[in-house]
């Protein structure tokens, strides 16, 4: 049984195995892919630094970024879910580089009906993240780039965002092109947008990293 009180996340990670099987360490750099919608669902992961974009693909080919999960993070559950082996439902990419452990889902399974602690303690990870992709959702349902730019700055300020001087500080190096991707536009908009939103002294970048200078003003602003 997995003593949880006081550890953090990774650490009941790591000893899901027992220490028979330890977890497997993995690195990807940013854009590459972890798992293609439709591989098997064999494994669990958990985020150890980075983050890490979860998109659904469409018959059409379009792709829509449903959550960006953020370090301490656990992936890939549907299956224990779910209670068969079915295959994965989303298309995960890293969305900066990423630092990973991994376990096989059997192990993870185990160990939640071993520890009904852990089991809770996974339930509010996942519950953390339907928020999240239920914002992605009203994100993108913004017709107005302006608007959906917003929506998703705002989100990474509740979810990475940092307090500084200057404001609420994402703690991403993020480059156009991956905010052009996760929230349907093109490089060349956002670069646009940003620079307005600069211009209006709503936001400052400083090594791709964005400050929100009001959070509460910006969201009133594009209301």
């Amino acid at each position: 049984m997995v003593v949880m009180q006081d550890k953090p996340l990774v650490h009941v990670f790591r000893q899901l195995s027992g220490g028979t099987f330890p977890p497997v360490t993995e690195a990807f750099e940013r854009g590459k892919t972890i798992f293609f919608p439709g591989d098997p669902a064999e494994r669990v992961y958990f985020l150890v630094k980075g983050a890490v974009k979860l998109s659904r693909v469409y018959e059409a080919g379009e792709e829509i970024t449903v959550a960006l999960l953020r370090e301490n993070s656990v992936f890939g559950v549907l299956s224990l879910i779910t209670g068969n082996r079915s295959d994965r439902f989303y298309h995960a990419v890293a969305f900066t580089p990423v630092e990973l452990l991994s376990l096989p889902s059997e192990q993870v399974e185990q160990a939640l009906g071993d520890n009904p602690e852990l089991a809770l303690l996974m339930l509010r990870g996942l519950s953390s993240r339907i928020l999240q992709t239920e914002m992605m959702i009203e994100t993108l349902a913004h017709r107005d780039m302006g608007s959906r730019l917003v929506s998703f700055l705002l989100i990474l300020c509740r979810d990475f965002g940092v307090p500084s001087q200057e404001g609420i500080t994402i703690d991403l190096k993020l480059s156009h092109q991956a905010i052009a991707e996760a929230i349907g536009s093109t490089r060349v908009t956002v670069t646009r947008l940003l620079g307005d939103l600069r211009e209006d002294s709503m936001i400052s970048i400083h090594k791709k990293k964005i400050t929100v200078h009001d959070p509460v003003n910006l969201s009133q602003q594009f209301t």
